[in-house]
This record gives structure tokens, C-alpha cells and sequence, in this order.
């Protein structure tokens, strides 16, 4: 079973999610703080991190930001403010889910085992590499790389499997909703806008400047891949 680092500063709030996750067969790490997250995560390598953002010391958000230049563990924030910037700042940061305080344990638990389903491999796309519009897009979804216009492009984990659920039809219109679903695995409302800022960074990282013609707006709608899948050019 899979080991998660737990960072809050309330001792009361760590050794509930203890009882929990130790009651599914979680492995569990705690911090009270942000540096000694840090060094936990360092040592321990642990399969997620559940962080609060208002951490004594470091704060939260520079302890996701130092996680992920380290690497790409998961991460499911927990916050007191609920308001939708709140929830985009978060998963700019690299939040792979956002928990706002209070909560359900079960429910975070539920999240948990969601995020880390997600980060065993991408939901949308499996088996062997394809190319799109002419070799302009190239997704390989075994080794999780993506080439554009000749060139490796590095996407966070909620970008790649974006990428894959839209490259699992090309020229299909996706609405945000359902592409919440593809990649978080479950229809949460609060997530639905959150996908404008995972395309935003997507088409900065392809290079797919205005007026998109990899990633294209469907208004009204959602989102489509604008690029065929190019026959028998799979790698």
C-alpha cells in the first residue's frame, strides 16, 4: 500500500487522518511544519503528500513549489479558502486535488486513492505512441513524453492526461466537465473552470499560439484536439 506524508500544523487534525488512512492500509508520515515536510519527502520518498497551506514558517505554497521542482509526487491540498481563485492558485502550484477545510475524512480518503489511481497512468489514452498533424504532436503515453514541432515539451501530470483525453478522439468536443472527469476522475463542479488554466499552460508548452489549431476552443462548449492522428506514423 502506498505511503502519505500528512503536513498540517494542528497535531488533532494529523492524528485523524492517521486513524483513517492507516485504517485502508496507508503507510503514514507526518510534519508540522514546512521544512520538516521537506526533508521528510527528501528521505522517505513518499507516494503522496497531503499539505496545508497555512503552515507555520514555509509556507505552504513555497513547500508545493519545492516539491514539485523536486518531482512530481502528488499533491492534495488542504485549505481553509474556498473561493474559486483560491482553487486555481492551488493547482497552478500543482495541486493534483484541492480539499477545502472542513471536511470529511472518508471523503479525503476517497480523494487520496482517486489522485493516486491517476498517477499510476493516464485514464484516457493506453498502448503505443502516436503522432498528430503531421508529426507536429507527438504523445507517448507508456513513457508519459510528449514532442511538439520536434521538441520535448514537460507537462505536470493533470496537463499530460488532459492532453491524452483529448487525444483519445481527435476533433471530438469535450466539454470541461467532462474532461474533469477523465482526468480527476470524478464530476466536481468546483474543478470545471480550473481546465481553462490547464489548456492556457498546455498551449504555452506546445507552442500552440492564437489562434490555436492544436487545441481548440469549441464555444460554448468546451475543448477539441484540432490535429488528425496521422496514419502509420506510431512509434
Amino acid at each position: 500500500m502506498a505511503t502519505v506524508l500528512v503536513v498540517d500544523d494542528e497535531a488533532k487534525l494529523r492524528g485523524l487522518l492517521r486513524d483513517y488512512l492507516e485504517r485502508d492500509g496507508y503507510t503514514v508520515l507526518e510534519a508540522a511544519d514546512g521544512r520538516a515536510a521537506l526533508d521528510l519527502a527528501a528521505a522517505s520518498h513518499p507516494d503522496l503528500v497531503v499539505l496545508d497551506l497555512a503552515l507555520p514558517g514555509l509556507p505552504g505554497e513555497e513547500v508545493a513549489r519545492l516539491l514539485r521542482k523536486a518531482g512530481e509526487v502528488p499533491i492534495v491540498m488542504l485549505t481553509a479558502k474556498a473561493s474559486e481563485n483560491d482553487r486555481v492558485m492551488g493547482l497552478r502550484l500543482g495541486a493534483d486535488d484541492y480539499v477545502v477545510k472542513p471536511f470529511s475524512p472518508r471523503e479525503l480518503v476517497a480523494r487520496i486513492e482517486a489522485v493516486l489511481r491517476r498517477a499510476r497512468g493516464p485514464r484516457a489514452v493506453t498502448g503505443q505512441a502516436a503522432s498528430y498533424g503531421q508529426g507536429r504532436l507527438r504523445l507517448d503515453t507508456e513513457r508519459r513524453e510528449v514532442h511538439a514541432d520536434g521538441q520535448p515539451a514537460e507537462l505536470t501530470r493533470m496537463e499530460f492526461d488532459l492532453l491524452a483525453a483529448l487525444a483519445s478522439r481527435p476533433g471530438r468536443a469535450w466539454t470541461r466537465m467532462e474532461l474533469v472527469g477523465r482526468i480527476q476522475g470524478h464530476t466536481y463542479e468546483a474543478y470545471e473552470r480550473t481546465i481553462d488554466v490547464h489548456v492556457k499552460n498546455l498551449r504555452r508548452k506546445l507552442g500552440d499560439t492564437p489562434p490555436s489549431t492544436m487545441i481548440v476552443t469549441v464555444p460554448g462548449v468546451g475543448y477539441k484536439l484540432g490535429v488528425d492522428r496521422d496514419v502509420d506514423r506510431d512509434a
